[in-house]
């Protein structure tokens, strides 16, 4: 039986979370001249009354959640932060209709960077800070940063951590979960504000600075210019590179390099040295075809490379330059990068570094069990056997992630959409990317699309944010069966 008491004070809690965090736009609202500043104080009001009523309806109740109540309140906890974040959009008028305000919010909150907005850049500041803001909420986590600071959560806790952080492990850095989520979302945090200040340093102001630190760290990829990063110096380019590329690793990993000391366990990290020599070899392949092929100068065809590689392998989604006059080849290779992603406890989203590459050991160690049938091997990471079980859920993994992609590309050929288009759009937002090919590539937007294709891309941007298990068990039988 599941405990519905639970499962609502738990949402409350994250939504008095959210109302705070949804405030904090005040400030530049304020110093920007206050008009949007209303509508932000009214949004946030609304949801804290909310949260509190429910809070205080259901204060009396047992936490200590079991698995399939984790996995509920994960699920219904994104839905609700993203119906309740459309607020300041829909009261500002920046963006009065429901579905795209909920298409913008989602696209943040998972950290997809899919944007209906036409012109960013007249968006009052406030708007565009929260817009900011629920990526840096969906980046580590709007539930683990509810775990941070809600040690009376108990065992319960993990439930929840494991339901919004789903994958092969779940690294812990203390054996309380409340401690690992703490200093995660310490180290995603100093991460930000280094970034920062390299961007203040290079010329940007405070609210741009913020505003793209928070895009950056969460490799979401909205920004406050409507050229995205192509609007900004090399020099700011090249950080975005350097922050990107450090989203992209598993913050385990970052935490043990940065705050231990022990960078040796980074470079011995076998999805490390994937995820980075991936980057390596696609980045030379672009520079060859915009060096050689197209002719173009050889700092500008490696920045472009570099960031555009970075950028969609991380699933960040800024661009600098529009890849699709790449030619053929260039735009298919940046097609195919969509679907790798970034490193396992990152906050970068699409199938991840490590699944491909136990798919890649265990396809190789295949022909090796057809020729000694009898012998025992079995796959290795970082020089430990991996589990048969393990194995299976990385095959469900892609088995599924395929399918959903193939039925979300004929739904938006039904709903309309151009072969391309489909095929683009349904890779971004599944895989968190954000621009996409067609007709949502990197120089266009979501806005001309049908509200039937917004909402399933929106659904398609919740599953593929929490690795499509969370959020498909709760549509199998067995999930519902006592």
């Amino acid at each position: 039986m599941l405990k519905s008491r639970l499962i609502i004070n738990l949402l409350s809690r994250i939504l008095i979370l959210e109302s705070i965090l949804m405030a904090t736009s005040l400030s530049f609202s304020a110093y920007y001249g206050y008009s949007d500043f209303k509508a932000i104080a009214l949004s946030s009001l609304i949801t804290f009354s909310c949260g509190i009523f429910l809070f205080f309806v259901t204060r009396k109740t047992e936490y200590n959640a079991s698995k399939r109540e984790g996995y509920l309140i994960v699920t219904l906890g994104w839905i609700i932060i993203s119906l309740f974040g459309t607020l300041p959009y829909i009261l500002s008028g920046a963006i009065p209709d429901f579905t795209d305000a909920f298409f913008e919010t989602m696209s943040g909150f998972t950290t997809t960077g899919a944007s209906i907005l036409t012109d960013i850049e007249k968006i009052p500041k406030g708007i565009l800070f929260w817009r900011a803001m629920t990526h840096w909420i969906g980046g580590m986590g709007i539930i683990v940063l509810t775990v941070a600071i809600m040690p009376f959560l108990g065992v319960g806790g993990f439930q929840l951590f494991a339901a919004e952080v789903p994958g092969i492990s779940k690294d812990k850095l203390h054996p309380r979960i409340t401690e690992t989520a703490k200093r995660l979302w310490g180290l995603y945090a100093l991460f930000t504000l280094a970034e920062t200040i390299l961007l203040v340093l290079g010329g940007m102001n405070l609210h741009e600075s913020l505003c793209h630190s928070f895009a950056t760290m969460a490799t979401g990829g909205f920004s406050t210019r409507n050229a995205s990063a192509a609007a900004f110096s090399p020099y700011i380019q090249y950080v975005f590179i350097v922050f990107m590329f450090i989203a992209g690793i598993n913050f385990t990993l970052s935490y043990l390099a940065v705050i231990k000391g022990d960078v040796k366990k980074l470079f011995k990290d076998d999805e490390f040295k994937f995820y980075s020599t991936f980057i390596l070899l696609s980045a030379f392949v672009i520079v060859v075809v915009l060096a050689v092929l197209q002719h173009h100068g050889v700092e500008e065809s490696f920045r472009n490379a570099l960031f555009t590689v970075v950028s969609i392998i991380t699933t960040t989604g800024f661009v600098n330059c529009n890849y699709e006059n790449w030619g053929i080849f260039g735009m298919m290779l940046v097609f195919i990068l969509m679907f790798i992603g970034g490193s396992s406890g990152s906050t970068g989203g699409s199938v991840k570094c490590i699944r491909h590459l136990l798919l890649i050991r265990n396809a190789s160690l295949e022909f090796k069990r057809l020729v000694h049938p009898r012998a025992v091997l079995p796959v290795r990471y970082n020089q430990q056997s991996v589990s048969k079980d393990t194995i299976s859920h990385v095959l469900a993994f892609f088995f599924l992630y395929v399918i959903i992609f193939i039925v979300s590309s004929l739904l938006m050929v039904a709903f309309g959409s151009d072969i391309e288009t489909s095929m683009g759009s349904v890779a971004a937002t599944l895989g968190n990317v954000g621009p996409g090919i067609g007709h949502v590539g990197p120089v266009e937007n979501y806005a001309h699309l049908n509200i039937e294709s917004k909402w399933l891309l929106s659904f398609d941007m919740l599953v593929g944010r929490l690795e499509l298990f969370t959020v498909l068990i709760i549509f199998s039988k067995a999930f519902w069966k006592k």
